[in-house]
């Protein structure tokens, strides 16, 4: 045993006292559009919570999602449930109060988890350092079962603002450097394995274990599925740890009160790489999707006398919506959020079905500045010379802007970069889609695809993002909020906190 697992160890018990080449799919058979919930609880108090996050995900994504899987007309999952709002994202510099107007997802989770501002990467940190409590914590101290669920590491920094401390989001595990973590300070890993904050653990990262993780877990009570490494080897590999597998997320039940399941040494599988797996026996393709890793969640989690009493807390994260955004990959993109709507819709048949259930979806921020532009058009990166204003003397500037000779620098832009173009790193062209409004053989690359999209950048944006919600409760979130007020409300929604 490491000697700075002792230290966060005891940091811990004072504190319990007090994110390619893109393909020409079409839009997915299943899709649908679905009808808006009736939903006739919308005050009061909820037994359980799910909060869904889709990282990344801004006005945007769900937009082009929307017209990509159920046409212009229809409606994603998400856009089904009454409670409708919006979300300021800003984190703050550290040390002070001063603004950062652009949020990283650390920042911006401390402020959902915790109810307080931070700086960009600080897990579980104020500004100035001192170690806050998380909504995850405060729910296992009152007695209600817990679960965190993300497509990313599950060290990464959404799902370490529920269950870890730490100064720097970098400070993962299994090594550790002056430069990612501070003196004496345990490696996000080492704290999840250690804490017993939450029951169900499902996601990434196993590269992230060692085998004394896993011993530590299991003296706890947990299942842990696959294998952590040889412990006799210093460094584990690829060949001496075993991914958890879908069929491993099948196979638990109600009996496995504590359970970690790690499906990848890494952030998990984008979607369309799953769906293009040439060999069915590769292990990304037994790597269970979101939507699956959210039912199995809620089953283990509902199944004890524990929740039935006090309920449960679940967050749930969709992380590669915005690792996509960053790559400006919006085929991927697309992809994810159809991956994220689905694990949605999974938690609101479960609502549904419960009548006791506040399900909240919302995201950390907007990633990329991701737009739908004009069939036809191209982005003003491609352009030869920026847009004309043809009344700029105007200091309204309120005229509508021209292209300069509409010419395409041919030198940054070869096409739509789903088709030919896709592969180049210099291409600034859109991406284009076929949609559900779009006729028969109308197909992804093509200039006759309707569904039209770019990118401003390769980074976070300090763009508001939407908050959903549904079941008692859900009224708390009809308006614009701070994303530290998700914290409040949540608190001020669920039974064991009241």
């Amino acid at each position: 045993m490491k000697a700075r697992i002792a230290l966060a160890a005891c940091a811990l018990v004072a504190l319990a006292a007090t994110a390619t080449t893109a393909v020409a799919h079409g839009p997915e058979s299943g899709a649908t559009s679905l009808p808006a919930l009736k939903d006739t609880v919308r005050g009061g108090d909820a037994r359980n919570v799910i909060l869904l996050i889709g990282d990344g995900m801004g006005v945007t994504h769900i937009d082009a999602a929307r017209l990509r899987y159920a046409g212009a007309a229809g409606r994603l999952a998400m856009q089904t449930m009454p409670g409708f709002g919006s979300v300021r994202t800003y984190a703050v510099v550290e040390g002070t109060s001063r603004v950062e107007p652009v949020t990283d997802s650390a920042s911006a989770g401390v402020a959902w988890a915790s109810g307080v501002k931070t700086y960009n990467a600080a897990i579980g940190e104020d500004a100035l350092g001192k170690v806050v409590p998380t909504f995850m914590e405060q729910a296992k101290q009152r007695g209600m079962r817990t679960g965190n669920v993300s497509t990313a590491e599950i060290t990464d920094a959404t799902p370490a603002v529920q269950f870890s401390h730490v100064a720097k989001r970098g400070c993962q595990g299994p090594d550790f450097t002056a430069d990612a973590c501070k003196p004496g300070e345990a490696p996000i890993a080492e704290q999840i394995a250690r804490n017993n904050v939450a029951d169900v653990i499902l996601g990434g990262g196993l590269a992230r274990f060692e085998p004394d993780d896993a011993d530590a877990m299991a003296k706890n009570g947990y299942t842990v599925a696959g294998s952590f490494g040889n412990p006799t080897l210093d460094v584990q590999t690829a060949a001496s740890q075993k991914l958890a597998t879908r069929d491993d997320l099948s196979a638990l039940n109600g009996s496995n009160r504590r359970v970690i399941a790690l499906f990848n040494r890494g952030n998990m599988t984008v979607e369309t790489a799953k769906a293009d797996a040439a060999n069915a026996s590769s292990p990304v393709v037994k790597e269970p999707n979101l939507a699956q890793m959210t039912s199995k969640a809620i089953e283990l989690l509902a199944a004890s006398d524990g929740a039935r009493k006090h309920g449960f807390f679940l967050q749930i994260e969709g992380a590669l919506i915005d690792k996509r955004s960053h790559a400006n990959d919006a085929n991927q993109t697309l992809g994810e959020m159809k991956a994220f709507d689905d694990a949605v819709k999974a938690a609101l048949d479960y609502a549904r079905k419960d009548g006791n259930t506040l399900v909240i979806v919302t995201a950390d921020h907007e990633c990329a500045g991701f737009n739908i532009i004009a069939k036809g058009s191209f982005a003003n990166s491609e352009a030869t010379a920026p847009p004309a204003n043809a009344d700029s003397g105007n200091v309204t500037n309120s005229s509508k802007p021209v292209r300069a000779g509409g010419k395409l620098d041919v030198t940054r832009s070869t096409g739509p970069i789903n088709g030919s173009g896709s592969a180049s790193s210099g291409n600034f062209a859109p991406a284009t889609f076929r949609t559900l409004d779009d006729p028969a053989g109308v197909v992804d690359g093509s200039p006759d695809a309707s569904l039209w999209l770019t990118y401003l950048s390769g980074n976070h944006t300090g763009a508001n993002v939407n908050i959903y919600a549904y079941g008692p409760g859900s009224a708390r979130f009809d308006e614009e909020i701070d994303n530290t007020d998700i914290y409040y409300r949540m608190r001020n929604s669920t039974r064991s906190f009241g």
